[in-house]
């Protein structure tokens, strides 16, 4: 028995659709459709505390097109998830409200205790079967990051989520073209790097 379903995960920096067919009787996941737009929602989250008008109006654009997707495949069931820019930002009822003008359903914003668990599950689930454990799995997001330890099919150890991710940082710590100060040798201090050069 199969039944078709969508999946959207909206992090810091990246929405993702997966639309997958789950056969119930073996446990195992066939893609239909998979996507994955970068949309930087949490784009001076970190700063302000607040979803920008213009991160909102890109994700937006995004779901919508998601929300295509998910019809055209018949997916019976829908669930979103939220990660670190909804769990800090001060408007997400702003964000519920779209995302359920759009896709008719609300998001759910998990926990960073829940984004561990969930990214260790994903990531270990069919490393069972082949490798011994345990598992070290680090989920590196765009306002979050998440480390986990555990053996793989079961409940993790071990799991800490902190307000580290590549979002975060680049706001925090590289201004202007730093890009280019990197790439110069022999790395002469650069303008736009807060902090220690290279």
């Amino acid at each position: 028995m199969t039944r078709r379903v969508a999946a959207v995960d909206c992090g810091t920096n990246s929405l993702r659709l997966l639309v997958a067919d789950v056969d119930l009787v073996r446990a195992e996941l066939t893609d239909v459709a998979r996507r994955m737009e970068i949309v930087r929602l949490g784009q001076g989250v970190d700063q302000t505390g607040r979803l920008a008008p213009e991160a909102l109006a890109r994700t937006a654009g995004v779901l919508r097109d998601y929300a295509d997707v998910i019809e055209a495949t018949a997916a019976r069931s829908v669930r979103m998830v939220a990660t670190s820019a909804t769990r800090d930002a001060s408007n997400t009822i702003e964000f519920t409200r779209q995302v359920k003008e759009i896709l008719g359903i609300a998001p759910e914003v998990l926990t960073g205790s829940d984004e561990a668990m969930l990214s260790f599950t994903g990531a270990s689930a069919e490393l069972a079967v082949t490798h011994g454990g345990p598992f070290l799995v680090v989920d590196i997001g765009g306002g979050s990051t998440e480390f986990v330890l555990g053996e793989a099919g079961e409940r993790a150890v071990h799991a800490i989520s902190v307000d580290i991710g590549c979002v975060r940082m680049t706001e925090r710590h590289l201004h202007g073209d730093a890009a280019a100060c990197v790439r110069r040798r022999p790395y002469p201090p650069c303008p736009g790097l807060r902090g220690r050069s290279a």
